[in-house]
C-alpha cells in the first residue's frame, strides 16, 4: 500500500469515529432544543387558553382533542391542590397519517371564574425520532463521503506534489546500482526534512560506491595475486615429480599437495565469480535460447556422464528463452548438470526438463533428502565427494537472485532442482 493511501486509511477511520461522535452529540442536543422549543410553545398555549376560558366558559366543556390541540376535564379541589404540572411524551392518533404519531403533552390545573378546578391537557406534534435518525444518518453519511472524497483529491493533488522529492529519491534509490555510472540527483525542495533526506542519501550512496569500488578492487587483486603463486607452486611440484630421485611415497604426497592446490585454485575462481555476480558485474544481456543451451551443455557433459555411468535424458516440453548474460546462463545450467552427475551413482540417471516457464534437473541418488533451507548456502555439503567445493548451488542461487528467478529443491525419491522464470 502506498504511503498516501496508507495515511488515507487511518484518516478515514478517524473521520468515521469523530463524525460518529459529533453526530451523536448533535442529535442529543438537537432533540433537547426541539423539546425546549415545543415546551415553550405549550406554555404559551396554556396561558392563552386559560385567558380565553375566562372570556368564554363554554370552552370548559371541551373534553377531547378532536377539534383542537387541548382538552379540559373537571377535577376536585383536593386533586388540584396536589397537582404538579408536567410535560410528557406520548402518542396520538393522527387522521392524516392514519397512525399513532409522537406528541408532547402539557398537563396542568387551573381555577376557572366559576370557582371550580379543571385539568388542562395541551398537545403538540413532535418530530418523529426514527425519521430524524434516518435523515441525520444519511446527512452524516453524505458528509463523510464528501470529506473522504475531498481528502482523496487533496492527497492525490496537493500531497503528491508536496511528497514529490521523497518519491523522486525513492525512485533513484531503486534504480541505483553500485559501480554504475548513474548518480543520485536530488530534487530541490524548500522543506527542511526533504533537503536533509536528500543530503543523507547522497552521502550514504557516495560512501557505498566508494566501499563497493574498494572491495571490488581488493577482491580482483587478491584473486589475481593468489592465482599466480598457486600456479607457480603447482608447476614446480609437477616439475619435481618428473625427477627420478623421489620415492613412490614422496610422489604420492606431492600428488596430494597438487590436488589440494588445484582445489584451492578452483575455490579461488569460484569465490571470485560469486563476488562478481553479487556485485552485478555482468551488465551485458542477451536473449538466451535455453533449449539449445541445454542440448549443447548435455553434449559437453557426455564424457563425464559416461565416466560416471550416468544416463542423461532431455525432455523438451516447450520453448524457453530469457534475457540474461550469456556467460551466467551457461554457468547456471552447467552447475545444475554437473551437480546432478557428480552426486549420482553408477547406473543412475539425470533428467533435464525444459518448458515455457523454466527448467528442472532431476537425478537419482542413494542419499536422503537434502535440507531445503541450507542446500543453496555456501559450503553446504551432504556428500563424501572430495572434489566438490560446496559452492555450485550457491552460484545457481546467486544467478537466480540476480535475474529475479525462483529456484527450488524437492525430493520425491530423487533430487530435483527447478528454475522458474518470472511471468512476462
Amino acid at each position: 500500500m502506498k504511503l498516501l493511501n496508507h495515511t488515507l486509511s487511518y484518516l478515514a477511520v478517524m473521520l468515521l469515529v469523530v463524525i460518529g461522535a459529533w453526530a451523536t452529540i448533535f442529535y442529543v442536543n438537537m432533540l433537547d432544543e426541539i423539546q425546549d422549543s415545543i415546551d415553550d410553545g405549550l406554555e404559551n398555549s396554556k396561558l392563552l387558553i386559560i385567558d380565553k376560558v375566562k372570556e368564554d366558559t363554554i370552552l370548559l366543556h371541551k373534553t377531547d382533542f378532536m377539534e383542537s390541540n387541548y382538552a379540559i376535564h373537571a377535577i376536585t379541589e383536593e386533586t388540584a391542590r396536589n397537582y404538579h404540572e408536567a410535560y410528557l411524551d406520548s402518542t396520538l392518533y393522527m387522521q392524516n397519517e392514519e397512525d399513532n404519531e409522537p406528541v408532547r403533552i402539557l398537563k396542568t390545573a387551573f381555577r376557572a371564574t366559576n370557582g371550580k378546578y379543571y385539568e388542562l391537557q395541551i398537545v403538540s406534534s413532535m418530530v418523529e425520532e426514527d425519521d430524524l435518525i434516518e435523515d441525520l444518518f444519511f446527512a452524516i453519511l453524505w458528509l463523510y463521503v464528501a470529506l473522504l472524497a475531498s481528502v482523496l483529491i487533496i492527497n492525490n493533488l496537493l500531497l503528491r506534489r508536496i511528497w514529490k522529492p521523497f518519491y523522486h529519491a525513492l525512485d533513484n534509490l531503486e534504480r541505483f546500482k553500485p559501480g554504475s555510472q548513474e548518480s543520485f540527483t536530488p530534487v530541490s525542495s524548500n522543506v527542511n526534512e526533504f533537503s536533509s533526506l536528500n543530503k543523507t542519501i547522497a552521502s550514504l550512496l557516495q560512501r557505498t560506491t566508494e566501499t563497493f569500488n574498494s572491495q571490488k578492487q581488493f577482491i580482483e587483486n587478491a584473486a589475481h595475486e593468489l592465482q599466480t603463486p598457486l600456479a607457480i607452486s603447482i608447476n614446480k611440484l609437477e616439475l619435481l615429480t618428473e625427477k627420478n630421485t623421489l620415492t613412490e611415497d614422496q610422489l604420492h604426497e606431492i600428488g596430494a599437495v597438487i590436488n589440494n592446490l588445484e582445489r584451492l585454485t578452483r575455490l579461488n575462481k569460484t569465490l571470485l565469480l560469486l563476488s562478481r555476480i553479487e556485485n552485478r558485474q555482468f551488465p551485458e544481456v542477451h536473449s538466451i535460447d535455453f533449449n539449445a543451451l541445454v542440448n549443447r551443455l548435455v553434449t559437453l557433459f557426455t564424457d563425464l556422464a559416461e565416466f560416471k555411468s550416468v544416463k542423461i535424458t532431455v525432455i523438451d516440453k516447450g520453448t524457453l528463452s530469457g534475457n540474461m548474460n550469456a556467460e551466467l546462463a551457461e554457468i547456471l545450467v552447467s552447475n545444475l548438470l554437473k551437480n546432478a552427475i557428480t552426486h549420482n551413482y553408477p547406473g543412475g540417471f539425470v533428467e533435464v526438463t525444459v518448458d515455457g516457464t523454466g527448467l528442472s534437473v532431476a537425478n537419482s541418488s542413494g542419499s536422503a533428502a537434502l535440507d531445503a533451507t541450507q542446500v543453496f548456502k555456501r559450503f553446504y555439503k551432504n556428500s563424501p565427494e572430495k572434489n566438490s567445493s560446496g559452492l555450485g548451488l550457491a552460484i545457481v542461487k546467486s544467478i537466480a537472485d540476480y535475474y529475479q528467478l525462483s529456484v527450488g529443491y524437492t525430493h520425491n525419491g530423487r533430487h530435483q532442482f527447478t528454475i522458474r522464470f518470472p511471468e512476462a
